[in-house]
């Protein structure tokens, strides 16, 4: 196992009715800007709660936050806060509300140009604090300190990460997922389960307890992900999926092992010049970015194939690698997510595109050992058309 510090701060209140935490949660000198995204919060019976839980405090609202948070839009809300003197931000939503708001809280106190936040890595030496109503169980960004944002004029989409805008606290309310369309509960399943899969498959450090954890999150997903468009689904399938989303990236699968993040980076170039979902440009390159370094991984996906899949994978091996792939890809699909650019109607014209993108974003050796090269890229692209 490798060396390494973990912490995570973020106060978890979870279960149905938990939104009233944050009456306590929240101080009640601040001045609190609730962020939220398409409106989905004032039909679903969140606002509602919002409302009753903040009658002690001083708030207004920012809405229209998007799907890959723009630039643009999060500046916008950094206006309002230094005009109106904001000193809380409460992001309701799923992982791009709160990627945008983390983006907000350090823009907000950044002195400088914010897009040197993302685009050249500048420290963020301060921030607002944030807090979480999650209504979209998916990224972890609830309980961790990374975000991801896009500039629609560059058609960049960068990440950032900061413990100074790794959430206070976090209200995880299974019960919301009960109003999410059939996308969003896709994306959130497939986004979960590959946030697993680039802390888990790289190669062996011995690092057990981090490969159980893994696992049993992974065969959580597997097991209760397509529960989740039956028509007579339940709260305790609703909670686990939910919990397990959170699990995945809160720093604690990922402690003393390697990571990849390779599909992650190709997924982001994919987002910023063709619009899909993150979700949806995951679930298209891991099966053929698992193909692609099948030697490099070789260890690790044949622990896969026989403890997540339970596969033989001593009279077959390649065999066994082989049928894990196609099991990853069929799960996939059982969420009812496409695995296929074509299925988009896409083609190998974004290809080129795609490549020049990593490569103007010095992305050219990705991977646990920097191992996937333009060419690679190029590869697995064109390989998932």
């Amino acid at each position: 196992m490798l060396n390494f510090s973990f912490v995570n701060p973020t106060q978890i209140h979870f279960g149905a009715g938990q939104i009233a935490a944050i009456v306590q949660a929240i101080p009640k000198s601040a001045k609190v800007l609730v962020v939220y995204g398409g409106g989905s919060i004032k039909r679903n019976g969140v606002y509602e709660q919002l409302v009753s839980a903040l009658s002690d405090h001083q708030w207004d609202e920012f809405g229209g936050i998007e799907p890959n948070p723009s630039y643009q839009t999060c500046m916008q809300a950094v206006a309002k806060i230094n005009s109106e003197g904001f000193d809380y931000i409460l992001a309701v939503g799923g992982g791009s509300v709160i990627d945008g708001s983390k983006f907000i809280a350090a823009a907000a106190r950044f002195d400088g140009e914010p897009w040197e936040i993302l685009s050249k890595g500048a420290a963020v030496k301060d921030a607002l604090p944030i807090g979480v109503v999650l209504t979209l169980p998916a990224t972890g960004s609830e309980s961790n300190s990374f975000s991801v944002v896009s500039n629609t004029d560059t058609q960049d989409k960068l990440p950032f990460a900061s413990p100074l805008v790794q959430p206070k606290f976090a209200v995880l309310d299974p019960q919301v997922m009960a109003s999410l369309p059939t996308r969003q509960l896709s994306n959130g399943v497939v986004d979960a389960f590959v946030h697993i899969m680039e802390q888990y498959l790289t190669y062996p450090v011995n690092g057990k307890v981090q490969d159980r954890f893994a696992e049993g999150l992974l065969l959580t997903l597997i097991e209760e992900g397509p529960k989740l468009f039956s028509a007579d689904v339940s709260d305790d399938t609703r909670a686990n999926v939910m919990w397990a989303a959170t699990m995945a990236l809160n720093g604690l699968i990922g402690a003393g092992v390697p990571q990849d993040w390779a599909t992650h980076m190709i997924g982001h170039e994919i987002t910023a010049l063709y619009g899909l979902d993150h979700a949806q440009t995951l679930a298209i390159v891991l099966p053929r970015m698992m193909a692609s370094q099948r030697i490099t991984k070789r260890e690790k996906l044949l622990q896969y194939a026989e403890r997540v899949w339970g596969l033989d994978t001593h009279s077959a091996p390649e065999a066994a690698i082989d049928t894990a792939i196609i099991k990853t890809e069929a799960f996939f699909q059982q969420v009812q997510m496409k695995t296929r650019f074509s299925e988009y109607g896409l083609g190998e014209e974004v290809v080129a595109p795609i490549v020049a993108q990593l490569e103007r974003h010095g992305m050219t050796a990705l991977g646990e050992h920097q191992a996937v090269t333009l060419e690679d890229s190029a590869a697995i692209l064109r390989a998932s058309v």
